[in-house]
């Protein structure tokens, strides 16, 4: 006999076996108690939250020869035809396939004779939504005036594309997503029956990744279980499986960025492509960490709005301390923006280290939420005291007082070197590679004496000049293919660049200085000259 996924074979039979919908179980039990079968109902709520289940349930539960307190027995023939699949009174309707006019016609058509056997005939169409408009105009008029043997049972994961016409005919039922607490202990009921064992830790981490569906949890667990088989599953395993990282490197990380400490950074992201772990999954764990922590920062007790361990929960709360609501919130856009440029990138791990060495780098942005997550993360250093490196006191000696440094003009640009200045954005363009193009947006081509031939591309952090470093080749050929001319292109810091242009043309307030002296020098031995900018 072949194997009957998990997800398939503990579908719930009963009213009392479905998870986490009490609201709907118990207002469906006593309209069958009752009597008072309405003919047309809508099921809305996301996937594996029971809709398909629970349609399946009433069409049993209705046409039952013995019900059992609005519950099917599931042992007369009726119950075990519908559980088999073979009644004629329960035609489930695939929505995403039969969205036709011709194919509502054919229900029109067949509404009209009674069922061969029991009470009613029940309709199931999946993913109503899917259903296109002339169907649904279709639809409208048996809706409106349905035989009294008819029973309509509307599915659907996107109410809002349900005509309002269609919606007002129908009794709405808004399935909830399943906690991750009632996934668990279901998992474990599960988990015994089958005589595997697990820990509570790895389950609880499935029915996370389950994010409110029972099935897609289901569909996880199965996963784990064929892996290692006749072995324990832990979270461990579960992480292996599913190319997630632990915990403990979500708070690593959240420090690493906190302290800027690129070093660290880079190494996290190396380990966590050492042990194979997905960068996509990587990213959407770290913005919930980054919700949790909001969630910590915004409200004083969050425990019970937050699925995860008192253990953890105690992690958050000393982490949401180092932490502002603006740092939070900055974080949560910038790796949510990741998140979509992901998804089209051929190489994950450079968009990640891009991502994050420029939260992590001091360079001014014109973003709001990152000025402001600055500023924030300024304050705190101050509250916490900055300290300042003192100085010894140096006696000064008029005797040995030299004057002071004579600072050369800045050598004028020759032709080939505004062509790159004034056309860099257009050079950026030629690079294909689109992480490749955001870097080399944030260097500038810049230049030293008229003597020295080189192109200096000038990077905020030494981190972006190695990245540039291991490319150099490559831009050097798009320039000279830009200009036509053979350059030769050297990667330095900003820091460096800085040091040696003041140590040659003197800081801006020199500069000022020395331009002034020398126009006055000129207009006294020159009164006719003019000085060009």
């Amino acid at each position: 006999m072949s194997y009957t996924a998990l997800y398939r074979k503990f579908r719930p039979n009963t009213f009392d076996d479905v998870i986490g919908q009490e609201h709907i179980v118990k207002t469906i039990k006593n309209q069958i108690l009752s009597n008072r079968v309405s003919h047309a109902y809508l099921f809305c709520g996301t996937r594996g939250t029971g809709k398909t289940s629970t349609a399946k349930i009433f069409a049993r539960a209705i046409n039952c020869m013995s019900p059992k307190q609005g519950n099917p027995c599931n042992q007369c023939e009726l119950c075990r035809a519908a559980l088999e699949n073979r009644s004629m009174n329960v035609i489930e309707i695939d929505a995403a396939s039969n969205n036709g006019v011709d194919n509502i016609r054919e229900i029109r058509e067949e509404v009209k004779y009674p069922p061969t056997e029991g009470r009613y005939k029940i309709y199931i169409i999946d993913e109503v939504h899917m259903l296109s408009s002339g169907a649904f105009n279709a639809l409208l008029k048996t809706l409106e005036e349905p035989p009294a043997h008819v029973v309509f049972i509307l599915a659907t994961t996107d109410p809002q594309k349900v005509p309002a016409t269609i919606l007002s005919r129908c009794q709405r039922f808004d399935f909830h997503r399943i906690t991750t607490e009632q996934i668990t202990q279901t998992l474990q009921n599960y988990m015994n029956i089958e005589n595997v064992s697990a820990d509570k830790e790895a389950l609880h981490y499935v029915a996370r990744l389950g994010n409110g569906s029972m099935r897609d949890a289901l569909s996880i667990l199965d996963q784990c279980i064929a892996f290692y088989s006749d072995e324990t599953l832990t979270l461990n395993k579960v992480l292996d499986v599913v190319g997630a990282v632990d915990n403990s490197v979500l708070f690593s990380m959240t420090d690493a960025i906190l302290q800027k400490n690129t070093i660290k950074i880079m190494e996290l992201i190396e380990q966590i492509m050492i042990q194979g772990r997905d960068i996509a999954q990587f990213v959407t764990e770290l913005v919930v960490h980054f919700r949790n922590i909001l969630v910590c920062n915004t409200i004083e007790d969050a425990f019970s709005l937050l699925d995860i361990s008192s253990e953890e929960y105690q992690q958050l709360q000393l982490q949401s301390k180092k932490m502002s609501k603006e740092e939070c919130m900055y974080f949560i856009k910038t790796f949510s923006a990741l998140q979509n440029d992901l998804k089209y990138a051929s190489n994950e791990r450079i968009l990640l280290e891009v991502a994050l060495l420029k939260i992590c780098s001091i360079t001014e942005e014109k973003n709001i939420d990152a000025i402001s997550a600055k500023l924030k993360a300024l304050e705190r250093k101050i509250e916490s005291g900055i300290s300042f490196t003192s100085f010894p006191s140096v006696k000064q000696n008029t005797e040995n007082i030299t004057a002071p440094k004579q600072f050369k003009r800045p050598p004028s640009l020759s032709e080939d070197r505004k062509i790159i200045k004034q056309q860099w954005n257009d050079i950026c363009q030629k690079i294909e590679s689109p992480s490749l193009k955001s870097i080399v947006k944030n260097i500038s081509p810049e230049f030293k004496q008229e003597t020295d031939q080189n192109i200096y591309l000038v990077c905020d952090y030494p981190a972006l000049k190695d990245i540039v470093k291991k490319n150099i080749d490559f831009l050097k050929q798009i320039i000279e293919e830009h200009i036509q001319k053979s350059i030769s292109i050297v990667a330095i810091t900003k820091e460096e660049y800085t040091n040696w242009y003041s140590s040659v043309y003197g800081t801006a307030e020199q500069q000022t200085e020395f331009d002034a002296e020398f126009e006055s020098l000129v207009g006294y031995y020159f009164p006719e000259a003019e000085i060009q900018e």
